[in-house]
């Protein structure tokens, strides 16, 4: 198979730009047999956490991002500044946060056939003391871009699957 040319991101993200919309805002930009490569851009609308099997890498092309993560019971927040780049342990959940005007860079390995992501939702009521699951869908990513809207969509249209079972409040839709 014949190698692919060098890619020229900044000229890339100029010429592509409406490609990176809300909710997910991502393309995939490279899928190889290991690795696939997404530009993403801001600003997104999301409250869930993705929980990926594999690590992630993440480059801020332009502007920074907040990376909010759950780590060790509690929940924190990693800020990623433009020019930085930060590799996110396997089994971590996290919901990036992207502010607008800004453009990134994810890596991630291509899912082995057993892998399961999901994507969780989490009671901010305050009436937890460790992070509290409201929901979480379970599936085998083969299109990140595709396969995460229509389960966000899903919890932002259904006030009932964003109840919390332990204390009754409604999480917000995004």
């Amino acid at each position: 198979m014949p190698l692919s040319p060098p890619l020229n991101f900044g000229r890339w993200v100029s010429e592509n730009a409406h490609l990176l919309q809300p909710p997910v805002n991502n393309f995939c930009i490279y899928d190889g047999g290991d690795f696939t490569v997404m530009a993403v851009g801001g600003p997104n609308e999301r409250n869930d956490y993705h929980v990926n099997e594999t690590e992630e890498w993440f480059f801020q092309h332009k502007g920074a991002m907040l990376l909010r993560v759950v780590d060790d019971g509690e929940f924190k927040d990693i800020h990623i500044g433009e020019g930085e780049m930060f590799l996110l342990p396997a089994n971590t959940p996290h919901n990036p946060v992207r502010f607008v005007d800004t453009v990134g860079l994810v890596m991630e390995r291509v899912r082995p056939e057993q892998a399961m992501d999901r994507l969780r939702w989490y009671c901010r009521s305050g009436a937890h003391d460790t992070p509290t699951i409201i929901r979480e869908d379970v599936f085998h990513v083969t299109d990140l871009g595709t396969q995460l809207k229509p389960l966000i969509r899903n919890w932002q249209q259904n006030e009932d699957l964003r109840k919390c079972g332990q204390c009754g409040t409604v999480a917000p839709p995004k």
